[in-house]
C-alpha cells in the first residue's frame, strides 16, 4: 500500500471519498512526489507560478493556507484536504469557489467530455434551498392590490383605493413612495397577468442561482429607474405596473450571461432571445410614437430605464462565477454610470419643479 493510498484509507468512511472523485485528482496534481502530503510552501509557489494562474484564485489560496493544515506540521495530508473540501462545500467558506475555479481547469482535462469547455457550471449553481419565493411573494402583493381595487371600486382602474395611494402621479411627486409603489397597480387583468408571468418566469431562475436579495435589488432598481426616467421624459404621465422591474429582470439575464458566458450552456441562444425581445419592444415603441404618431398608454421609457438599471445593477450585484480582469473594469464602469444616471434624474426632479405639473 502506497503512502497516498494509506492516507486515503485513514480518512475513514465519514469522508465519503467516492462522492468527491475530483478532489483526488486535484490532490494528486499537487502531490508531485506521491508521498501522500503537500507542502504548504510548495503549494503556494506552484499556484502562484505562471502555469497555475488559472487553477485557484488568490483569495482561495489564502483560505487554503490558513485553514487546511490542522496539525500545523507544514503539510496538507489527504484527510485534511478532504475534510477541508467537505466542510467548505457544505458551509460555503471556499468549497464552492474551488469547485468553480479548479474543477473547470484541473479536472476538465481528465473527466468527461461534457466538462472539456467548462460549460454547465452555471446550471450546477441552481438550488431550491432556500426556496425561490421572493418574486412569488411580490406577485401575491400585486394580486392583492389589484383585488382590493376590484372589490372596493368594482373596477381595476386608477380610481381604486390601492391605485389612488400607490400609483405614480406626476401631480404628487412629493409623495416619494409613489416612485416605487406604482409597481403594485395594474390596469386590467391582461396587464397584471403579463407582468406576473414574466417576472415569475425570469425572477425565480435568477433567485435559484443568485439569491433572493440580489434579485430584489435588481428588481427594485428597475422599478425606481422606470418612474424616474418617465418623470424626466414624460413629466405629465401617470405610471402603473411593474414593467420597470420586469425589464430589469430581463436585462439582468443579459448581465449574468455576459459575466458568466464561459460557465453557461446555450449562452448564445439566451443572448439572442434577449436581443429579439429588445428589438421588438423598442421597434414597436418607435413605430407607434414616431411613425403612426400615436400616444400610447404603454410606458416605453419605463421599460427602457428599467432595462438599463437591471443591466448596470445586475453586473454589480449578481454572482460572477469566475471574475476576469476585464470584468472588474466593467463592474466599475457600470456602478459609476448607474450612479450618475440616478443622481441626474433625482436632481432633475428636485431642481426643476416648473418642468413638472403643479402639485395637487
Amino acid at each position: 500500500m502506497t503512502p497516498t493510498q494509506r492516507q486515503r484509507q485513514d480518512a475513514g468512511p465519514q469522508t465519503n471519498i467516492a462522492l468527491y472523485p475530483h478532489w483526488q485528482l486535484i490532490f494528486d496534481k499537487y502531490d508531485v512526489d506521491s508521498d501522500g502530503r503537500i507542502s504548504l510552501t510548495e503549494l503556494q509557489q506552484m499556484i502562484r507560478s505562471d502555469s497555475y494562474t488559472r487553477d485557484i484564485p488568490e483569495y482561495t489560496v489564502q483560505q487554503i493556507l490558513r485553514r487546511a493544515d490542522e496539525d500545523a506540521n507544514g503539510y496538507i495530508e489527504f484527510p485534511e484536504f478532504l475534510k477541508m473540501t467537505q466542510h467548505t462545500e457544505t458551509q460555503g467558506i471556499m468549497g464552492r469557489a474551488l469547485n468553480r475555479y479548479i474543477r473547470a481547469t484541473v479536472v476538465r482535462r481528465r473527466l468527461t467530455v461534457d466538462e472539456l469547455d467548462g460549460k454547465g457550471d452555471y446550471e450546477k449553481e441552481y438550488s431550491c434551498y432556500p426556496p425561490a419565493l421572493c418574486m412569488i411573494l411580490v406577485s401575491i402583493i400585486e394580486i392583492a392590490a389589484f383585488l382590493w381595487d376590484e372589490i372596493s371600486d368594482g373596477t381595476s382602474s386608477v380610481n381604486g383605493p390601492a391605485a389612488r395611494v400607490f400609483i405614480y402621479n406626476p401631480h404628487k411627486r412629493y409623495e416619494a413612495w409613489r416612485f416605487l409603489t406604482y409597481m403594485f397597480v395594474h390596469v386590467g387583468v391582461f396587464h397584471l397577468v403579463v407582468n406576473l408571468f414574466v417576472q415569475i418566469m425570469l425572477g425565480v431562475p435568477l433567485e435559484m442561482v443568485h439569491g433572493w436579495w440580489r434579485v430584489v435589488i435588481v428588481y427594485l432598481a428597475g422599478v425606481v429607474a422606470g418612474s424616474l426616467g418617465t418623470s424626466v421624459s414624460d413629466p405629465s404621465v401617470f405610471l402603473a405596473g411593474a414593467s420597470g422591474g420586469v425589464y430589469a429582470l430581463i436585462s439582468a439575464h443579459l448581465a449574468t450571461i455576459c459575466m458568466n458566458w464561459a460557465e453557461m450552456q446555450f449562452a448564445l441562444y439566451q443572448l439572442l432571445i434577449f436581443l429579439v425581445l429588445v428589438v421588438v419592444d423598442v421597434g414597436a415603441a418607435v413605430y407607434t410614437r414616431y411613425v403612426l404618431l400615436q400616444e400610447s398608454q404603454i410606458g416605453y421609457v419605463a421599460h427602457l430605464a428599467g432595462a438599463i438599471a437591471g443591466l448596470l445593477v445586475g453586473i454589480n450585484v449578481l454572482r460572477n462565477l469566475e471574475v476576469k480582469s476585464w470584468e472588474k473594469k466593467v463592474w466599475w464602469a457600470s456602478i459609476i454610470l448607474y450612479t450618475v444616471l440616478m443622481l441626474a434624474a433625482i436632481i432633475w426632479n428636485a431642481a426643476f419643479p416648473s418642468y413638472f405639473p403643479q402639485s395637487q
